[in-house]
């Protein structure tokens, strides 16, 4: 049974183009299919977080990222009975729309694309399913409900109005004022509670996962991590143990721990709060003019610790900032190449190149076409290309 302030399939606003609905899957669970059927999707293999594709198998990609943070979302979310398949759905989506090289190409994008209305990552997600996922007879995009819709848009938070992001002072991204000008998503409300799910999970996965790959890649050791709060511990515990347990096994299991403290922690305060605020309906979160899914105080305190740790070793070692330097100058190059020789862009966009009524227009198409390569395609055309 759902709780009353999760999204109901049955009352679902609906999608912009109305379809039959299915005899056996709720449109939530349609949203998600065509989410991990999409071209998009299978593109993420090869899209990194903080390491090069080419630089190791066994590093995070956005793929991988994303399996993880919908695998989080639907544990918390089924605890808290909210639906689960809408908090998957977001969860597998919140990805899409990243450039290769993680956000490092992001910026670059960003810098390349603010004389043409910006660039954004969670802007560029509902670009793709709204408009360049192009399979279906009846629509361009992938036709997905206003509730997944909202979450990919603002399940960081209201886009607009008091409560808004810093990040989104001035224009909106030019892809995100599209979206809410063909329907209304609310930007200035908080998404649904399994929106938030999906955020905190982001959260979740990624302060675990790059604390995993930062050790496989030598940036840091185990000893490293034992001045930091929450790792400390969990290293403690395990060497209490399991005394003498070899490396990797050792590494693991303290890891988990650490992964498991931060879904308990979050769990424990959303029940809290849902308890204390008893909300009636999912149109009740979104007005509450705060998230209702959080870390607590403290263990948000902790994890900043360990935020800033991973920032100046991982995010800024200076292998990873010679890296940085080197794929932001294929995007550099690549960009303005392809806006003075549209001619260079594959067939399949010719026709869209061609609609183009201006310049920015056209630095649009090639910021789609660019955003959407893999780390690898990106360095092969910039080997290819630029030499």
């Amino acid at each position: 049974m759902l709780a009353p302030y999760a999204c109901q399939p049955e009352a679902s606003r609906g999608r912009l183009y109305a379809e039959r609905m299915s005899s056996f899957r709720s449109p939530f669970q349609r949203d998600r299919d065509r989410i991990i059927h999409s071209s998009a999707f299978r593109r993420l293999k090869h899209k990194t977080q903080v390491f090069v594709e080419h630089e190791g198998d066994y590093y995070r990609t956005r793929l991988t990222h994303s399996i993880e943070v919908a695998q989080v979302a639907r544990t918390i979310a089924g605890v808290l009975r909210l639906n689960t398949d809408l908090a998957e759905a977001i969860a597998l989506a919140h990805d899409l729309g990243h450039t290769p090289f993680g956000h490092t190409g992001e910026d670059a994008m960003e810098a390349l694309m603010a004389p043409y209305g910006g660039f954004d990552h969670n802007a560029q997600a509902l670009r793709i399913v709204t408009r360049l996922e192009r399979h279906y007879a009846d629509f361009d995009g992938l036709n997905l409900t206003w509730e997944t819709l909202e979450g990919i848009a603002k399940h960081n938070g209201p886009v607009t109005g008091p409560n808004a992001d810093k990040k989104h002072d001035g224009p909106l991204p030019y892809a995100l004022a599209e979206v809410n000008a063909l329907w209304d998503l609310e930007l200035d409300t908080h998404a649904s509670a399994e929106a938030q799910v999906a955020a905190i999970a982001d959260d979740v996965a990624y302060s675990h996962h790059d604390l995993h790959d930062g050790l496989r890649s030598g940036l840091f050791t185990e000893d490293d991590l034992m001045g930091l709060p929450v790792t400390a511990p969990a290293f403690e515990e395990v060497d209490r143990l399991y005394p003498g347990l070899e490396k990797m096994r050792r590494r693991h299991e303290a890891l988990r721990r650490v992964f498991g403290r931060m879904v308990e922690d979050v769990i424990a305060v959303a029940q809290n709060r849902l308890t204390s605020a008893q909300p009636a309906s999912v149109d009740e979160i979104r007005h509450m003019g705060t998230t209702i899914i959080r870390f607590s105080k403290p263990l948000y305190q902790e994890l900043k610790a360990i935020r800033s740790f991973l920032f100046t070793r991982m995010y800024r070692a200076p292998s990873v900032v010679a890296m940085r330097a080197e794929v932001t100058a294929v995007i550099n190059g690549l960009f303005p190449l392809y806006l003075a020789r549209p001619d260079l862009l594959p067939a399949e966009w010719r026709d869209d190149v061609a609609r183009a009524a201006s310049e920015t227009e056209l630095a649009r198409i090639v910021a789609d076409y660019v955003a959407g390569m893999t780390d690898r395609f990106a360095l092969q055309e910039g080997q290819r290309l630029l030499g």
